[in-house]
């Protein structure tokens, strides 16, 4: 019981964390399909592309991915491909009918690599061998369900699903054949299900299960941080190429939601003008969403100091005396 009580400690942080902080007006959504397939159970990540919708299932599925008719909902292709997924969670654009794959999800912590695949998608069922790479944070095992792709570069990012997220970058050039190391960047809104590159290719949007936070890019200092409408798990988000954000959520029969960035926001995003390239030493974590990571800390802290001061009282008690 003493190790149980021990392993709790760190729940009512975690609790406090993602409890709601003051009420704030979601940004106007609408629904704009659902998913009619009954395999799509558990939509997690989400890219639109070439006037459709990619989708993937949550972990505990296989190495597929759907192609849905935005019109209709409808699912009008799988792709599958070689292997067998471990946590798959993740997309990005890949190109021309191409999609990254991302089997980056880990809340074991356990995994010494992590997998990105290049899959086609498209209309019709397919069977092929995806490009697979391996992906290394060349330290502690990270969970991650955000992955990234540089519209101009092609370069690809993972970010991570900490209290504080962490945006990784992969190499310019993937080695098949070697274990590919990522690199830290920065840091970014914690707890990050998806994200997606805004269409001038300047910006990028990272949602969590509440919120989504716009960046520049590739400097990642914020331009705004929205609350987003409620959904059953929101996790998923895609930007079409006119600019329309799409979320998408777990479970069957599920709503995708399309929302407008609010005009002060839009506006702000044309006036920013573009960066260099962000640096990718170590040292390069500045800290630039040290305020979306830290304006509520004081309500889930607090919270979390008093479960855990019962939490401890509790394990003195049964301790022998």
């Amino acid at each position: 019981m003493e190790k149980v009580l021990l392993a709790l400690l760190p729940v009512p942080f975690g609790i406090g964390f993602l409890a709601p902080g003051p009420v704030e007006e979601p940004i106007a959504s609408e629904v704009a399909f659902h998913f009619t397939d009954p395999e799509i159970v558990e939509s997690s990540g989400l890219v639109a592309q070439d006037g459709l919708v990619v989708t993937v299932n949550d972990s505990g599925d296989s190495n597929r991915i759907f192609t849905v008719d935005p019109a209709t909902g409808d699912t009008v292709g799988v792709t599958r491909w070689q292997g067998e997924a471990d946590d798959i969670e993740s997309l990005a654009p890949a190109g021309d009918g191409q999609v990254w794959v991302g089997d980056t999800g880990d809340n074991e912590h356990a995994r010494d690599t992590i997998t990105v695949t290049e899959v086609p998608f498209g209309r019709g069922e397919r069977e092929v061998r995806g490009a697979s790479y391996e992906l290394s944070y060349g330290g502690a095992p990270q969970d991650a369900e955000t992955l990234l792709s540089d519209p101009t570069t092609g370069r690809l990012y993972v970010v991570t699903k900490g209290v504080f997220g962490r945006v990784y970058a992969a190499p310019e050039e993937l080695d098949p054949d070697a274990v590919n190391q990522l690199t830290p960047v920065d840091e970014v809104l914690g707890i990050a299900t998806d994200g997606a590159f805004l269409p001038d290719g300047r910006h990028v949007i990272i949602r969590n299960y509440t919120q989504a936070a716009v960046y520049t890019w590739p400097d990642l200092d914020r331009v705004a941080l929205l609350d987003l409408p409620a959904q059953q798990q929101g996790e998923g988000v895609a930007v079409t190429a006119d600019g329309e954000i799409l979320l998408s959520s777990e479970g069957q029969d599920a709503e995708v939601l399309r929302v407008e960035l609010p005009a002060d926001v839009r506006a702000q995003l044309a006036g920013t003008s573009a960066s260099p390239s962000p640096s990718l030493s170590p040292d390069a974590a500045t800290g630039h969403d040290e305020v979306a990571n830290h304006t509520e800390w004081w309500p889930w802290a607090l919270g979390g100091l008093a479960g855990a001061a019962i939490i401890a009282v509790l394990v003195r008690s049964l301790r022998p005396r």
